[in-house]
């Protein structure tokens, strides 16, 4: 079956090579270890954790894992869902959605930023949004899960631990789950800010080199920046903005550095600040 123009269907090798990662913003020692078990032991894979504070953020690390992944199977499972605030409204936190992108299973919460850059990169056309109980019932229907879970899952304030690993087993097994459709034109754009700082003090930024039309400068209401496609290329102490690491295929998101410095420090940057 085709979804999508990609294979609906998961290519799973249990035992082989599977890259499975988890993004999350329960990252803690305890809650990452309790997921990383949790995920391991029902998909039989390694698993590695990225640990998070926002949507912005995992918006690009679902974009860099899936470029490390390459053409290989893998699963990521995506959750930055807070409870309070505009997360009211959702009866427990903001609701999960899958999609394939070529051999990689995406398993993500839907709300603000989180699927922004699959927008961006174009990945996929829909979102398959699913309906916790709903959900829950179908793994029932399908010998997936014991009947006398459901309640506890349903009401978990823990939904990376309860929840999602379970889905992606079920899902990773060449099994569908019923849903509504949200069409990726329907995702909040990334806004023009810093998603990711590294521990150099590089300021990974949301924009892609199509999105700067002056190509040998950079401007911003916070900085004025020349140009470099490789930080090789940057001379020494210079402020710069180049062509990043970060990103997908040709596609590479813009940082903001300092050759041997730090452009955190020096423009006083923390991640998610805009940039225009």
């Amino acid at each position: 079956m085709k979804e999508n123009g990609l294979l609906a269907k998961a290519i799973f090798f249990r035992g082989e090579n599977m890259n499975i990662t988890i993004i999350n913003d329960c990252r803690d020692a305890n809650a990452v270890g309790r997921q990383i078990a949790r995920t391991s032991s029902l998909l039989d894979s390694p698993v590695s954790f990225v640990g998070v504070t926002s949507d912005i953020q995992a918006a690009g690390n679902i974009i860099d894992i899936l470029d490390a992944i390459e053409e290989n199977p893998g699963i990521i499972l995506v959750n930055v869902a807070p409870r309070n605030g505009r997360a009211k409204r959702w009866e427990n936190g903001t609701p999960f959605g899958y999609f394939w992108y070529k051999k990689v299973l995406v398993l993500a919460s839907i709300d603000g930023f989180t699927l922004s850059f699959v927008k961006k990169f174009k990945l996929t056309k829909f979102v398959t949004v699913l309906d916790v109980p709903e959900t829950l019932d179908q793994l029932i229907a399908g010998g997936a899960l014991q009947n006398n879970l459901k309640d506890s899952i349903t009401r978990t304030q823990f939904r990376s631990f309860d929840f999602l690993p379970r889905v992606a087993a079920y899902l990773s097994n060449g099994k569908k789950l019923r849903g509504e459709k949200l069409y990726i034109e329907d995702v909040s754009d990334a806004p023009p800010a810093i998603w990711w700082i590294d521990n150099f003090g590089n300021c990974k930024t949301t924009l892609l080199q199509e999105d700067v039309k002056v190509k040998n400068r950079f401007s911003s209401k916070i900085i004025n920046l020349p140009y470099f496609s490789r930080l090789k290329d940057v001379p020494d102490k210079t402020p710069a903005i180049i062509s990043g690491s970060s990103g997908l295929g040709e596609e590479r998101f813009l940082e903001i550095v300092v050759q041997g410095g730090s452009a955190k420090k020096e423009f006083n940057i923390s991640a998610g600040d805009a940039i225009i």
